[in-house]
């Protein structure tokens, strides 16, 4: 504060301190002011810039990450044996798709059927079979075998059908157990036996995928691939995997149907996730996993189902299972109780792929019957007889003719053609294939065979078969009798060798 006592100097330095830029102005010597009053304009700094980010680079997925519909990463490289047209003469025929013919004939051309009938017009060139007193029919399908990936002559190591690690192993592939210089597999085919569709076992709730072979000769699993196939899902129920999973869980029946469903909500999930990033392909995909893969398949309809289950009220849970996921059963396996919900099937047009007289094996298994083929059948449903059994397998003719007499016994009327198309034709529906092969039809795969006498006869054998029209089987020429790798040290004495 100023006051009339304040020096001179002191009063001007306080006003300038109340106006500093006046002060400053004050201060500068005149040289400097006139100087920058005359300079040239500043040339402004550039302000300081953030480098920028880097792009962004998008790896596409591989291959291996996408959960592609019907993808085939094993395909098939099966290729047809080299055949010759043939014709099989004054032979009786059951076709699986009519009456049989009685001294018939039948041409065998560029792998298919080309002809059958009373009589065919034989090329010049065709091999001809007199089939006087013989029969042939179309080649046997086995929708439930084990060969191969449990096979001779056993042990650990040639075990390979149930993964039993967990209750669902929907991941697992059964062709990768399948080893194919099983010695089983040439007794089938000499059995008359030309498709079979491999089956994972029965010990979890969800087994993995089946694969579909032709019982040829091949390096690998993907050689006897049948082209085309459909890959079917097993499923079980009942006692198997409350026996194998009873100290973890399910212990239960009620547990089984519980561990089906929690299966079928994850998979529906992950079918809509994928289902819509394959819509648009926007982003990441999701995170690929092998057994909801499986199982979004089957909901898709690319995968058929076949469930192992013996009782009636279970095979009518499962039934509501399926419906409550959109899904559908293809065929219930050993279903010792079809006959008690022979109808039920009939109309939702499952089949029944089944023993003629096993049974009482376990619980579960109790209350089988014979007739058990002939009561399907009656009903309108799709019989089958199917083996489960590498010994059985060998003898789905003989297995046929017994439902069959079981059949009349209990009053049904069952004819020879009913049984021929339970080995044939319709098994070929339950693998999807019926197009293909199942019946002597023109067109269809000419997989055939040739009889000793009446099928149906405990005393008849398969004499010769064909698969796509080759002849790979002649029980008449050792030469054509195909041995494994696994035989090679063994020979047959009417094969020559050491006596």
């Amino acid at each position: 504060m100023l006051s009339p006592f304040t020096p001179h100097h002191e009063r001007l330095s306080m006003r300038f301190r109340l106006s500093p830029l006046l002060f400053a102005f004050v201060a500068t010597p005149v040289a400097t002011r006139v100087a920058a009053q005359n300079a040239p304009p500043a040339t402004a700094t550039p302000a300081a810039t953030t480098p920028a980010a880097p792009a962004r680079v998008t790896t596409p997925p591989g291959a291996g990450a996408l959960s592609i519909p019907n993808a085939d990463p094993f395909p098939s490289t099966y290729k047809p044996f080299a055949s010759r047209n043939t014709v099989i003469r004054n032979v009786n025929i059951y076709t699986a798709a009519g009456p049989l013919i009685r001294n018939g004939a039948i041409l065998l051309r560029d792998g298919k059927v080309a002809e059958v009938g009373a009589t065919v017009n034989a090329p010049s060139d065709a091999v001809v079979i007199d089939g006087t007193g013989k029969y042939v029919t179309p080649g046997i399908v086995d929708d439930h075998s084990h060969l191969g990936a449990n096979a001779a002559p056993g042990g650990f190591a040639r075990t390979g059908a149930n993964e039993l690690t967990n209750p669902v192993t929907a991941n697992v592939w059964v062709e990768h157990s399948v080893w194919p210089q099983d010695p089983q597999f040439p007794r089938n085919l000499a059995g008359g036996v030309t498709t079979i569709q491999v089956l994972p076992g029965s010990g979890n709730l969800i087994g993995g995928r089946s694969v579909v072979l032709k019982v040829v000769p091949g390096r690998s699993v993907q050689e006897m691939k049948f082209p085309g196939a459909k890959y079917g899902l097993k499923m079980a129920c009942g006692e198997n995997p409350m026996r194998v999973y009873q100290a973890r869980g399910p212990a239960t029946r009620m547990g089984n149907i519980a561990g089906d469903r929690a299966a079928w909500i994850n998979a529906e999930a992950y079918r809509r996730r994928w289902d819509n990033w394959l819509a648009n392909k926007s982003g990441d995909p999701p995170q690929r996993d092998l057994g909801l893969e499986t199982l979004a398949e089957v909901l898709r309809g690319n995968i058929l189902v076949h469930n192992h289950c013996y009782m009636a009220d279970e095979m009518l849970q499962m039934i509501d299972v399926a419906k409550e996921f959109g899904y559908q059963i293809r065929s219930f396996h050993h279903g010792v109780e079809a006959f008690k919900v022979a109808d039920v099937l009939a109309k939702e047009g499952i089949g029944a792929s089944l023993w003629a007289d096993w049974g009482g094996g376990k619980m579960e298994m109790m209350d089988g019957i014979r007739a058990n083929l002939a009561i399907v059948q009656a009903a309108g449903g799709k019989a089958i007889v199917h083996s489960d059994d590498p010994s059985g397998s060998q003898r789905l003719n003989q297995e046929a003719a017994k439902a069959v007499a079981a059949g009349r016994a209990a009053g049904i009327a069952v004819s020879e053609e009913d049984a021929i198309r339970w080995l044939t034709i319709n098994p070929a529906w339950a693998l999807g294939l019926d197009d293909k092969i199942g019946s002597l039809v023109p067109g269809k795969n000419a997989d055939v065979v040739l009889w000793s006498g009446n099928p149906f006869s405990i005393y008849t054998k398969a004499e010769k078969v064909w698969i796509d029209g080759a002849m790979l089987f002649d029980r008449t020429d050792p030469k054509q009798q195909w041995r494994t790798d696994f035989e090679l040290g063994f020979v047959p004495a009417n094969m020559g060798g050491n006596k």
